[in-house]
């Protein structure tokens, strides 16, 4: 089947969406299918307001449709909201074509965080751009329920997986610095609540991984944290199994594929009970989620890493591909018929 990915969030991007879109294209192409990815990459981008280390799409249309003609998809897969998906739908609309999308980021928080918009107006921005799909896809049950609550209808569930052979416990290194090292691992931004994180009276080391508009604010207030800016691969890998504990303050991740990594290093986690956290960790006992981060954070040191690699051994990305194509909505592949 030829699948037409289209995303506004692509490498050079480091984030989770972008693993796991990269991750199950890889997944999908294993399994005999060709997938096509539409991506900021390809067009003419503006930096995104409040956060320069992302490009987004200047006028897609045209050449969108001109990608599309000469792909000639049999489906199509709507995976962000931005000027690329807002393109995308607007043109399976007018070709009256069946269309996906996935429901990765809680945008209408993330914008509130930033600008002094009501969150109710950015979820009916979301109920109007995920309307017209033939499933929305989200990658938990509580995000899931969330969402009904907010009058989606819409709802399909598409589970993540981890890279059990990148992410290992044999990766662990000494670290020269003092135990026991509490890790973060993601983007450096206002909506991963990382003050809740660096403000905690906690022994040892808080060791930040990654980038972000935040970052620069955050290292003048919290002197004390090492950031070691970003990793990938095998460097990103070790970096997750020399932790002791995987902390994760967010609030607003609708998954946190990070949690996985961690578990697959063999690292315990520490976070609050919400939406992402609570469906990965749960009850599980590999982690520990309290209002009390803190609190959270201290306990999870007595977890054994045994369990954590066991735990996250059951999670693969082949399933999480497979549950991806079974949602997608197959049609013709005759030429599209676009409205005047």
């Amino acid at each position: 089947m030829r699948i037409l990915l289209v995303t506004d969030a692509w490498s050079p991007q480091v984030n989770g969406v972008v693993r796991t879109l990269q991750t199950v294209r890889g997944e999908c192409e294993n399994l005999g299918h060709r997938v096509e990815v539409v991506s900021p990459d390809r067009f003419s981008t503006f930096a995104c307001p409040t956060y320069p280390e992302i490009r987004l799409a200047l006028r897609p249309m045209q050449r969108l449709k001109r990608i599309v003609d000469e792909f000639r998809p049999e489906a199509v897969h709507i995976a962000t909201e931005g000027p690329l998906g807002l393109a995308a739908r607007r043109l399976m609309l007018r070709a009256k074509f069946p269309f996906t999308t996935s429901y990765h980021t809680r945008l209408p928080e993330y914008v509130a965080a930033r600008f002094p918009l009501p969150i109710a107006l950015g979820y009916a921005y979301m109920r109007w751009f995920h309307g017209p799909s033939h499933g929305m896809m989200v990658a938990t049950e509580t995000v899931a329920s969330e969402l009904i609550e907010r009058r989606f209808d819409n709802i399909r569930r598409w589970s993540r997986g981890v890279d059990t052979v990148l992410f290992h416990p044999e990766r662990a290194r000494p670290l020269d610095l003092p135990r026991p090292v509490f890790l973060y691992v993601g983007r450096i931004a206002v909506e991963k609540n990382l003050a809740a994180f660096l403000a905690l009276d906690l022994p040892g080391t808080k060791l930040l991984v990654g980038d972000g508009p935040q970052a620069a604010e955050l290292k003048r207030r919290y002197p004390t944290a090492v950031f070691a800016g970003p990793r990938f691969g095998e460097d990103l890998a070790e970096a997750y199994a020399s932790a002791d504990v995987f902390v994760f303050p967010s609030r607003t991740d609708t998954f946190g594929l990070v949690l996985l990594e961690a578990l697959a290093s063999g690292v315990p986690v520490a976070a609050l009970p919400v939406p992402g956290p609570l469906d990965v960790i749960g009850g599980s006992g590999v982690g520990v989620l309290d209002e009390d981060l803190g609190c959270a954070a201290r306990a999870a040191l007595a977890i054994p890493r045994e369990a954590c690699r066991a735990y996250a051994e059951t999670r693969s990305w082949k399933s999480c591909a497979e549950q991806f194509l079974s949602f997608l909505v197959p049609f013709s592949d005759g030429a599209m018929r676009w409205a005047a």
